[in-house]
């Protein structure tokens, strides 16, 4: 049995997030309260008793979710990856469950993320859009004839599973971008409750400010490999790894190909770790033989 491990990303968070791990486990208790030191502010507090709302800064959200993914990974009995990936954000889990960064050297990285993407957030107006029932490369034509044509910037920003495509632009090329898509057959293409443009050239910012933080992090030797967003295949090499992980913040999410390279090299099993269910869908619908849990 080749077992993978995958571990996702924005969008994940739910109110009352960890509090059962909190309450049932020193060990989890302990993380917390480790985290809370790191950060500067008590993240537990808002993950057990915050609102949507206030679970939805970006500050706020990326933190949250790494910590509770890599908490419920603790708590499983055995686990023993044979490989790895993680959903934009979840990268950064994967990479701390397969040893290449320490759980404060992740969480720091976390924080430096999160912050410099909700900096970037600010700079203008821009958005993403889901796409469903279009072929990708349909997709990927409509938005590059729109930059060529118009100079709006919109890009494909995640493959999340065949059908199913999330873009990200200015909100002029995404409006332009959604009604060419209705047009060209998709079932549906409609602008996200997101308040930037990730995944895309707009992060540019944040990918230099990331670019900082993850140079002078101490990246290992991992145990096994992890499929990385931006290159969709696996990596081993502490310096490849920094690089994509950089990449990532202005490059596709590449998770359709990751999972099917990832079953291509023999994964028979995926347990998703993390708040929801979301990847849990998503690879039912990249390959429906596959079994998937969730563990949460």
């Amino acid at each position: 049995m080749i077992k993978a491990y995958v571990f996702p990303g924005q969008g994940s968070q739910f109110p009352g997030m960890g509090k059962e791990h909190y309450d049932e486990n020193a060990f989890a208790r302990r993380f917390f309260e480790h985290a809370n030191d790191i950060l500067g502010f008590k993240i537990s507090d808002v993950m057990f008793n915050g609102s949507e709302e206030d679970l939805k800064q970006t500050n706020v959200t990326q933190p949250a979710i790494f910590l509770h993914s890599v908490i419920a990974y603790k708590m499983i009995d055995g686990a023993n990856p044979h490989m790895v990936a993680g959903h934009s954000l979840g990268e950064f889990t994967a990479l701390v469950v397969n040893g290449t960064l320490t759980f404060e050297d992740g969480l720091a990285l976390v924080r430096v993320r999160a912050t410099a993407m909700q900096k970037a957030c600010e700079v203008q107006p821009t958005t993403m859009a889901a796409v469903l029932a279009l072929a990708d490369q349909e997709s990927e034509n409509i938005c590059a004839s729109i930059q060529q044509e118009t100079g709006e910037i919109v890009v494909p920003a995640n493959f999340n599973c065949p059908g199913q495509l999330v873009i990200s632009g200015s909100i002029a090329g995404i409006d332009l971008a959604c009604e060419r898509m209705k047009a060209a057959g998709a079932k549906r293409a409609i602008k996200l409750p997101v308040g930037g443009a990730f995944h895309s050239p707009f992060m540019e910012p944040a990918k230099e400010e990331l670019a900082k933080a993850i140079r002078s992090t101490t990246f290992h030797k991992p145990s096994c490999p992890v499929y990385q967003n931006v290159v969709a295949r696996p990596v081993k090499d502490p310096e490849e790894i920094q690089q994509n992980l950089i990449d990532q913040l202005t490059g596709p999410v590449k998770w359709t190909q990751t999972i099917e390279n990832m079953i291509n090299d023999g994964a028979n099993s995926f347990t998703e770790v993390g708040p929801g269910k979301v990847l849990q869908g998503l690879i039912a619908k990249i390959n429906k033989s596959i079994p998937v849990e969730s563990i949460n």
